[in-house]
């Protein structure tokens, strides 16, 4: 079978590889819509760990299934989470779910990014899903993204009335834009550099787009706020820049999240006097769990949530490393599906 396997910046090429021999309690799904996201493109985070193939949002066709799996057949469509905790541990009992050692330990193998990949029987039993007819394989890849998004908003703890702000309007971004209107925040403003993906976001609703290149941020929020500041700042762009401006738009008591990780070697001065006296809460959020994509999939199915037109490009799997570079380079590109065969 083929494979895009990522060797390093730039250099993603298509191999051939064996199918994987599957457990009697896993199962083998053909890849038939597979995400690009964010840390598929953090070379920093990747090379020490090629070669190895991307690819964790992904949803196909079972293919094949072990004797001793009863809660799926072939043929099912279905979307499978790349991690699941073991539900037991010191951090699942208090819901830190993404912390479990076990969590990092339950991979798709060997990617998302390649026509059959091999479901661990732990994938297989927490938070592997059917997906309805009705739901494109293609949509059916958002529920990943869609789940850390829904992680990091309720971690926040957004209250209805809230006014919110979006630091970085890539697909994500956007995502958090969408939920935060559904969780019900009164004011929405999203902040980017670039101006096709401000318009993205004045067509999802939001209240106020602002690039901070072009006039002060933290003046514009503070008009829209009663000069208070918001609620919820979610910064979405790896850049200190970013979250300096995050921080700058916070109220006194806002929460800070951090939903990006900047390269090694960064670092963002804060003062703690400031911190302490206004009460500013920085709340960083990795990954999702088996509750938010359950989450995901239901406001989905329900249409509350439309993730279609979030989609620009599609690439096939023998086109991998443009998929890649499309998503790291665009300006005018917000998600990016990597597809394998014919699709619904």
């Amino acid at each position: 079978m083929k494979v895009a396997m990522y060797y390093g910046p730039q250099d993603t090429r298509i191999e051939e590889t064996t199918t994987p021999k599957i457990g009697e309690d896993e199962a083998l799904v053909n890849m038939r819509a597979c995400g690009v996201c964010g840390s598929d493109l953090m070379d920093w985070y990747l090379h020490k760990r090629a070669p190895l193939v991307l690819g964790h949002e992904p949803a196909g066709i079972i293919a094949e299934k072990g004797g001793k799996v009863q809660s799926f057949e072939v043929g099912d469509r279905v979307f499978v989470h790349h991690h699941v905790a073991c539900l037991k541990c010191h951090y699942c009992l208090r819901g830190d779910y993404t912390l479990c050692k076990q969590f990092h330990e339950t991979n798709i193998r060997p990617g998302g990014f390649s026509e059959c990949f091999r479901v661990p029987a732990l994938n297989l039993q927490l938070d592997t899903m059917r997906i309805p007819d009705a739901m494109s394989f293609e949509e059916a890849t958002f529920i990943e993204p869609v789940g850390c998004c829904l992680r990091a908003l309720k971690k926040c703890d957004i209250q209805a009335g809230d006014a919110v702000a979006v630091i970085g309007a890539g697909a994500t971004g956007l995502i958090h834009l969408a939920l935060s209107k559904l969780l019900g925040a009164s004011k929405t403003i999203v902040s980017d550099l670039f101006e096709y993906r401000l318009n993205a976001a004045r067509k999802l609703g939001a209240d106020l787009t602002v690039n901070p290149e072009d006039e002060d941020l933290a003046k514009a929020v503070n008009a829209e706020t009663e000069d208070r500041g918001v609620d919820v700042a979610v910064v979405t762009a790896p850049s200190l820049q970013a979250y300096a401006n995050g921080m700058s738009v916070c109220r006194r008591g806002g929460k800070l999240c951090v939903f990006a990780p900047t390269i090694p070697g960064k670092y963002l001065q804060v003062s703690l006097k400031e911190l302490f006296f206004n009460e500013v809460k920085i709340i960083p959020s990795y990954s999702t769990s088996h509750l938010e994509t359950r989450e995901a999939l239901e406001l989905m199915k329900s249409g509350k949530l439309n993730v279609k037109d979030l989609i620009t490009h599609r690439f096939k799997l023998v086109d991998t490393a443009e998929a890649l570079k499309m998503a790291s380079d665009s300006k005018h590109s917000l998600k990016v599906i990597v597809l394998n065969g014919g699709v619904k």
